[in-house]
């Protein structure tokens, strides 16, 4: 039997206790209120008779540190060396033969000479740590920030490397990460989804969907897709214009289909896909009064919108990447999460970048870094270094998790001259707010930035996954799913929490 405090299996619906009973027969609508506020609040003690509520909030193993997370993934594979990790090696040889003194393994082709970033750097904030000018917006938040420099990862295959940042595993059929924290904590608001994701306006990163889908969790935990600034944000909330439907005959129909799904349901015990279906339909409902106005920003203050870059009188956007449409584009994602968290959205996932398209709109500069970078990290840091000041003026900062990632780094040496090829032995992540240690500078790669500066101690994925939930209060051993006669989890059978980065 699965021994997790989180995971509840489901009961027989038939034979009732003495206890259900009388609470069903006497227990009135102010019992009913009672239990709901109870529940709300995390007070309701279990009833172990009863068919649990996969949605319902669970109680954290510990104090939590934060309520929220925000996850920044830039699709593609962001190269280290040329936003956050500062190397003065990679300068003073430019341009010479690279040569680590080890075997390089590539992932095309074309060793090569040692290539400096094409772009300056400088110190900021009272940490004094170095960005490079492309993602000098952040300066102004590098105290708030923890630098990780020496991530690893398995594999150069952007499909299977996002997978592993994603969901915790390489290959498909696993839950994304904020599916786990939705499954691990539950709503914060019943008239908003749990886990929230806001891709790339042009298209999906390596994956697509599976990044975040729920697996073989309870289907009302998987992400639920939101398109900022469109015409139809949400697919499918609302009816299309027609002449038929209105809305008596949507809530007609809604009842008719939730008697029916019931009487289904009822008939197969057990079986909680057909539950997580009605679920879904029942938050769709409530989702159409709440989501307008979640992301409407036409209220938003001047200052607040220029921030995020959105005053910037531009209303045709050039044919070619551009910083101005980046940070657009980015900041408008941004500035939507910090509405979205506010009103109880427990994770939001903000993704930049699309799957191997041509001309270049996504982190993967095997061609030429500065034509791809530059726009790319410019937008981004604009709308990211908003997000943590916004976050901080309200208040939300301390309790909020934002975590910068993408699937690896980018190679020390050239490729054609003026790009770079993969590198999954070293890469960079940052965290901010909700219980980290602020100004921080952990696990330096080497002196090229090719592998960890200490071999036998890297960073994998499974430690920051393992931070994050215990700074969300979970004991990340703990969250478990039964599935296939295995106790599945997050960070696998890995994992450790990086104290080094946790605030006192």
């Amino acid at each position: 039997m699965n021994k997790s405090v989180y995971h509840r299996m489901p009961t027989s619906r038939g034979a009732i206790s003495r206890r259900e009973f009388l609470w069903q027969s006497g227990g009135g609508l102010g019992g009913i209120a009672l239990s709901s506020l109870l529940g709300m609040h995390g007070l309701l003690a279990a009833n172990p008779s009863a068919k649990p509520r996969q949605s319902a909030a669970r109680l954290p193993n510990h104090l939590p540190r934060a309520k929220r997370v925000v996850q920044l993934f830039m699709a593609g594979a962001a190269s280290h060396v040329d936003l956050f990790d500062y190397k003065p090696a990679l300068i003073k040889h430019n341009g010479e033969k690279w040569d680590p003194g080890e075997k390089v393994e590539l992932f095309q082709n074309g060793h090569g000479a040692t290539f400096a970033s094409p772009w300056s750097w400088r110190q900021y904030g009272q940490c004094g740590k170095h960005l490079s000018e492309i993602v000098a917006p952040l300066g102004e938040c590098v105290d708030d920030m923890a630098f990780i420099h020496n991530l690893v990862g398995k594999t150069g295959v952007h499909s299977q490397a996002t997978y592993l940042q994603a969901t915790g595993f390489q290959d498909p059929g696993f839950p994304g990460v904020g599916c786990w924290v939705s499954y691990g904590l539950g709503s914060m608001n019943e008239n908003l989804p749990t886990f929230v994701v806001l891709p790339d306006h042009r298209g999906f990163g390596s994956n697509g969907p599976k990044n975040w889908d729920s697996a073989f969790l309870p289907g009302e935990h998987q992400g639920t897709i939101i398109y900022p600034g469109t015409t139809n944000p949400i697919a499918d909330l609302f009816p299309s214009k027609n002449d038929f439907i209105t809305p008596s005959s949507e809530r007609d129909a809604l009842a008719l289909m939730n008697r029916l799904n019931r009487e289904h349901a009822r008939q197969r015990d057990g079986d909680l896909r057909l539950d997580s279906r009605i679920r879904s339909y029942e938050l769709a409902a409530r989702m159409q009064l709440a989501a307008p106005e979640s992301l409407d920003i036409s209220k938003e203050p001047d200052y607040i919108l220029e921030m995020y870059g959105l005053k910037h009188g531009v209303k045709t956007f050039d044919k070619e990447i551009n910083p101005i449409e980046e940070a657009d584009y980015f900041g408008r994602k941004c500035l939507v999460a910090r509405r979205l968290l506010e009103r109880g959205v427990r994770f939001v996932q903000i993704w930049s970048g699309n799957d191997n398209g041509f001309p270049r709109r996504n982190w993967d500069s095997h061609e030429d870094i500065k034509r791809d970078h530059g726009p790319l990290a410019l937008g981004m840091s604009r709308g990211t270094a908003a997000l943590i000041k916004d976050l901080k003026q309200r208040g939300m900062l301390d309790d909020t998790i934002i975590l910068w990632t993408t699937e690896f780094g980018r190679m020390p040496c050239a490729q054609s001259g003026k790009g770079r090829d993969h590198n999954p032995f070293v890469f960079t992540n940052w965290l901010a707010g909700g219980g980290i240690k602020p100004g921080v500078t952990c696990g330096p790669s080497d002196e090229w930035g090719f592998k960890p500066a200490d071999r036998n101690n890297p960073t994998y994925c499974y430690d920051i996954h393992a931070t994050i939930l215990h700074l969300l209060g979970i004991e990340h051993t703990e969250l478990t799913f039964r599935h296939n006669g295995i106790d599945r989890r997050l960070t696998d059978v890995h994992g450790r929490v990086l104290t080094e980065i946790i605030s006192s």
